[in-house]
Parts: structure tokens; C-alpha cells; sequence
């Protein structure tokens, strides 16, 4: 099935409505995704990108029907991971002379993912290629988010091309931005910002503001992910660069692990602490064990402060916290205020533990944290309410 996008151009991708679990079992994916290919029919006949592998037999029939691929011209791989270019082997068996486009570091990428000699031709910021009356310029955009990443441009459609830029994993038959819950829509596309380009936010800022430096009226973003923006696309333009700024909202958000229910007693002491202190900021509170980590890490993006609580464990913290907080420290969140809290009954090293953490991820540590021994008594908790009022008022 193809769908067609604008003048020549055509949606030639895999919708996967069953996807669960991304990158290994990474990233949490709710509403499915999609791998979306496009094929541009000009005197030129270009693909942009394939699908994930286990849909490469698939992509490869369902492409035989919309065009004989020995009259692809040219291939371009803006990035090529392998939900990128899975599909890549499966179709150069049929046309293996045919010209794959990419950065420099795409050949590797390529070349280690596959594991062929094709036919790669290395392009470059400001390139050209010429389709007839239209032509197709690329640009590099390393880190956004692999050092191969690229984006390509049609002039006369005014089309670019922004593989993992500006995407979502959203399944959907509406594939247009203007078609599907508009809640949605944001809701999954900020998920995504948070989860995986937030380590890259520098560049994103740098990228997009070179971008709109070469004057080039955008008309559509089609994304490798998600539907395409096809309706005042500037609108996701205007929220990565609000999202790529040290982005926060008016928000604490209470993440905590616990054993047998008493760091979750504090949390919820801290709680009222902090609303009695500030009537208005949004309160979240999330026990890792139970809830989806990247709906956690989203609200972590959100917030701006977080309070990190686990009970003592073997002289450390529990898993879950621990695994957290390692994909915590690595996507770099910048402008955000922490403190810690935990229950222990012998020997309480989690608090400290959790300061340690919290500060190598980059955030500022407000005071040195509160625990408490075995379960909380009234009186415990009422010294978390005032840990929830001082902190709240720290952060205001």
C-alpha cells in the first residue's frame, strides 16, 4: 500500500500497529510506530530509507508494485540503523549496482550493519542531486541522533526528509498530523523528544536554527516515524526548540522504589509537604517497579525538580531505582533541582547512594535528603512534610 503524499511523492512504508517494546526492550512503544519509506517518482526515481528487517520481504513485494525497481535511480539512507535500512539487503539483491547515498559515516553504519560493497556515494552538507525540474539537497545532521544522521530536502514540493527528527511512534491511518487526536499527537511526540534526543539538545537547537538560515520554505516534514506534518509544520519546529532549551513546566514529580511500602508512606508525606507549601505546581509520584520507565523519564523532562526515594537494599538501592537513574545520568537533563528520600531498617545507605547518583546526572542536589528508620511513625512523617513544604520552596 502506498499513500500519496504530495505531487509525486509517495508513502511507501510499514505501519506496525503490534510494536510493544523498541530498541531491545528500551523504549516502551503504547501506540505502535511505523517505518516509513518514501518514494519520490520525478524524471529521477529516489527511495528514501526502508523499513525495520523483519518487514523487509514484505516492503520489497509491496515496492515491486509501485515501481520496477530496476528504474530506481537512487537510494538514500539519511540514517541507517536498523529500523532505517533493514529492509536494505532484501531490496540490493534485486538491484545491487544501484547508488545508496549517505554521510561518511553512514558507509560505516552501513557497512557494519550489512556488511556489503554496494554502490555508496558519500554526500555532504549542501549537496545536490538533481531529479529533473526538482533536486533533492542534504543535510548532514550528526547526533540527531547518530553521528551518520542526515536529512534531505525537495525543492519545488518543499519537503525535508528528517528521518528521527520531529517523529513519534504512533500507529495510525491517518498518517497527516492534521488527521489524528491532537493529544495525542504531542503527547507522543514530546515522549519521544524525551526519551531519545534529549542527550542531543545542543544540537538540536544548532540544527534547526542552521535549518531555517538557508531560507528553505517548509511545506512538510516527513519523519521516519510516526504521521508526517503536513499542516503548519512549524508548530513541531516551534517545540523542539522550546523542548531542546532546558526545557520544564511548573511540575515535581516524586519517583521512588520500595520494598514494603514505607519509602512509599514517605512520598506521600513529602507530598503533602510540597502542596501545603505550593498550592499551584503539579505533583506526580511514580513507583518505578510498577510504572512504564520512559512515561517516567517523560515526566522527569517535564519537571523541575524531582525527588528520588528508594529503600536500602544490600548497603544500596533497589533495581529498579538503579536502572532508572542509569538512563537518567545518560540523556544529560540540564536545569533540574533533586533531592533524595528512603526507608531503611539496618544500615540506610540509599540516601547518600541516591545523592551521588542524582548529582553525576547532572542535577542540582538541594540538601543532603531524608530517611527514615524501619516505618514511618506520625512523627516521621510529619518531618517529611516539612522535608515536602522546605524543598518546595527551595524550588520555587
Amino acid at each position: 500500500m502506498n499513500i500519496h503524499i504530495k505531487n509525486n511523492v509517495y508513502w511507501v512504508g510499514k505501519t506496525d500497529w503490534e510494536l510493544r517494546k523498541f530498541h531491545g526492550d528500551e523504549y516502551s512503544t503504547h501506540k505502535g510506530s511505523t517505518y516509513n519509506s518514501y518514494l519520490i517518482k520525478e524524471d529521477k526515481i529516489v527511495l528514501i530509507d526502508t523499513v525495520w528487517k523483519p518487514f523487509a520481504k514484505e516492503f520489497v513485494e509491496n515496492l515491486q508494485k509501485e515501481v520496477d525497481l530496476k528504474k530506481i535511480d537512487y537510494i538514500i539512507t539519511n540514517h541507517a540503523e536498523i529500523d532505517h535500512s533493514g529492509a536494505l539487503t532484501a531490496l540490493m539483491r534485486h538491484i545491487p549496482d544501484t547508488p545508496v547515498c549517505c554521510t561518511a559515516n553512514g558507509v560505516k553504519s552501513i557497512k557494519g550493519h550489512h556488511h556489503k560493497d554496494w554502490n555508496l556515494k558519500v554526500v555532504k552538507t549542501g549537496d545536490k542531486l538533481s531529479l529533473g525540474a526538482k533536486e533533492l539537497i542534504f543535510i548532514e545532521a550528526p547526533m540527531l541522533h547518530w553521528p551518520d544522521t542526515m536529512f534531505c530536502y525537495l525543492s519545488g514540493d518543499n519537503i525535508l526528509f528528517s528521518n528521527d527528527g520531529f517523529g513519534q511512534h504512533l500507529a495510525s491511518e491517518y498518517m497527516f498530523n492534521d488527521l489524528v487526536d491532537q493529544n495525542e499527537l504531542f503527547v507522543e511526540a514530546l515522549k519521544y523528544y524525551a526519551n531519545i534526543l534529549t542527550p542531543f539538545s545542543p544540537m538540536v537547537l544548532k540544527k534547526i536554527k542552521e535549518i531555517l538560515s538557508m531560507n528553505l520554505p517548509v511545506d512538510y516534514i516527513c519523519p521516519s516515524h510516526g504521521v508526517i506534518w503536513r499542516k503548519d509544520p512549524s508548530r513541531i519546529i516551534k517545540k523542539y526548540l522550546e523542548w531542546a532549551d532546558n526545557y520544564q513546566e511548573n511540575q515535581i514529580s516524586l519517583v521512588y522504589d520500595s520494598m514494603w511500602d514505607n519509602t512509599r508512606i514517605m512520598a506521600e508525606s513529602i507530598i503533602q509537604g510540597i502542596k501545603q507549601a505550593d498550592e499551584i505546581v503539579n505533583v506526580k509520584m511514580y513507583n518505578i517497579s510498577k510504572s512504564d520507565k520512559n512515561d517516567v523519564i517523560q515526566e522527569i523532562f517535564k519537571s523541575k525538580a524531582v525527588l528520588f526515594g528508594s529503600s536500602t537494599i544490600n548497603n544500596g538501592i533497589l533495581s529498579g531505582m538503579a536502572g532508572l537513574l542509569e538512563e537518567v545520568r545518560g540523556l544529560k537533563f540540564k536545569n533540574k533541582k533533586a533531592a533524595s528520600f528512603g526507608s531503611y531498617g539496618w544500615s540506610g545507605e540509599s540516601v547518600p547512594m541516591l545523592n551521588d547518583f542524582v548529582k553525576k546526572a547532572g542535577f542540582e542536589l538541594k540538601n543532603e535528603g531524608i530517611k527514615v528508620n524501619w516505618t514511618p511513625d506520625e512523627d516521621a512523617r510529619k518531618l517529611c512534610v516539612e522535608f515536602g513544604k522546605n524543598f518546595a520552596t527551595s524550588v520555587k
